[in-house]
């Protein structure tokens, strides 16, 4: 478990390494990290959402990130944010002007551990929605959803499965084929609670 002030750390660092480069066009050198265990290989996500005056809710606006632990978690911190606000091939680069509407959030991956069953259709019971986010894979194709994106939706676990095979660009049945590999993993989940806000540790 990361304590709060590891995960503002994180929220913070994203959050400098986006407005750090619309000014300057650089990447930044983290700080000084608060824990040695924030220098420690680990997977991470960063999600950005846009916050609309006079709309309830929020709205995607890039989610970028180390599905695996091969970096350090303040560079894969840093390396995230900015993938997520201008690389995101769903959306245009954030600008300068956004920043001020926008939540930065951040996932901590735990690495992700293959569900094993010789019998697919079982697949909806060794996952649970509220704890796990998926990868799936088959051949070149690869999808991952991490765990708060079906609470958000209030999917079960068939339709997560089926959702995360359509986000690797399969039918939404595939998983029920053995040539496809589901995997799980879980997240700590740190949030601005509002644009430059408090950083909360957000349950599932």
């Amino acid at each position: 478990m990361y304590t709060i002030r590891e995960g503002e750390f994180l929220v913070r660092l994203a959050r400098s390494a986006v407005e750090t480069y619309l000014s300057t066009g650089t990447k930044i050198s983290p700080p000084a990290a608060p824990s040695p265990r924030l220098l420690d290989k680990s997977g991470v996500f960063v999600t950005l959402e846009k916050v609309s005056i006079g709309v309830e809710g929020r709205s995607l606006r890039g989610c970028i990130g180390y599905p695996e632990p091969l970096l350090s978690l303040v560079e894969a911190t840093v390396d995230s944010a900015l993938g997520a606000a201008f690389n995101d091939p769903r959306f245009p680069p954030v600008e300068q002007g956004e920043l001020g509407s926008i939540v930065f959030e951040v996932s901590i991956l735990t690495p992700p551990i293959r569900v094993e069953t010789s019998h697919p259709k079982e697949l909806p019971t060794l996952i649970r929605v509220g704890r796990d986010g998926l990868i799936i894979e088959s051949g070149f194709y690869r999808g991952l959803l991490l765990p708060q994106v079906p609470v958000e939706y209030g999917w079960d676990e068939e339709t997560f499965l089926a959702e995360c095979c359509m986000k690797a660009g399969l039918p939404p049945d595939a998983w029920l084929s053995r040539k496809t590999a589901v995997y799980r993993f879980t997240a700590e989940i740190f949030a601005e609670a509002t644009p430059r806000g408090e950083v909360v540790q957000k349950p599932l």
